[in-house]
């Protein structure tokens, strides 16, 4: 497949050259211009591109950007064939992305998002840290294989997602409808927590809703205030531990 990919930090390269190394032909863009990523594209045995070349004649595309950067992709999606896929792996975090009031008021982050760029979404690789998707994917059929969801409303979109999901050393595991992409936001048990199949689909099911937010924020300020002293293990085990 042809895939374009907008954000070259830790999840966006990563998902780039794990596609690229299953044969897709990607396209890596970010926002400061190919220049700045060639070297990283290379690397990741993919093309640096600037943004709106990554959108043009492609068949996926995955946003890799923060949250509050929807807005100006929004223009970049113009004109997008309606068949080319939407893949967005952002998180809403209000102390980086600003209160929006929609999403403080149970709007799932996926669904706004979706409205902003006027384009059909699925959600995706958001919740997985970058060190689980670069380090922790294994192939299909080990016992130790964990499992990341995926949402969205058209049937077609999430089955290629599943599969690229796949393709990246996860299980793919069918979230439901964007609507129900809150059971994967920040603070629900399914988000970046390292579970096997089993365990995400029962952390899908038994997600809250209204205490979500208040695990997110409660554990961002945690991590913040630890800063450097904090290792992966530490965060999957408070994640775990607050969310459960």
């Amino acid at each position: 497949m042809k895939i374009g990919i907008i954000g070259a930090g830790n999840i966006g390269a990563t998902l780039a050259r794990k596609l690229s190394s299953h044969g897709h032909a990607v396209k890596l863009a970010n926002s400061r211009g190919p220049d700045t990523i060639a070297e990283l594209a290379r690397e990741a045995g993919a093309v640096a591109v600037e943004r709106q070349e990554a959108v043009h004649n492609v068949d996926v595309i995955i946003l890799s950007t923060p949250f509050d950067k929807h807005a100006e992709l929004a223009a970049l999606l113009i004109g997008v064939p309606e068949n080319v896929i939407v893949i967005d792996t952002s998180n809403y975090y209000p102390f980086r992305d600003g209160d929006i009031a929609d999403i403080n008021n149970g709007k799932p982050e996926s669904v706004f998002a979706s409205e902003v760029l006027q384009r059909p979404l699925i959600k995706a690789w958001n919740a997985v840290l970058a060190a689980t998707l670069a380090e922790k994917g294994v192939a299909d059929g080990s016992g130790s294989r964990l499992a990341i969801p995926v949402a969205g409303d058209s049937a077609n979109a999430k089955a290629i997602a599943l599969e690229l999901v796949n393709q990246t050393g996860f299980d793919a595991v069918d979230a439901g409808p964007l609507n129900e992409s809150w059971r994967q936001q920040p603070g629900t048990p399914a988000y970046c927590t390292e579970l096997k199949i089993d365990e995400l689909n029962l952390a899908l099911q038994t997600a809250d809703k209204a205490r979500a937010p208040l695990n997110r924020d409660a554990l961002i300020n945690e991590f913040i205030a630890a800063g450097s002293l904090l290792t992966h293990d530490a965060i999957i085990a408070r994640n775990r531990a607050v969310t459960a």
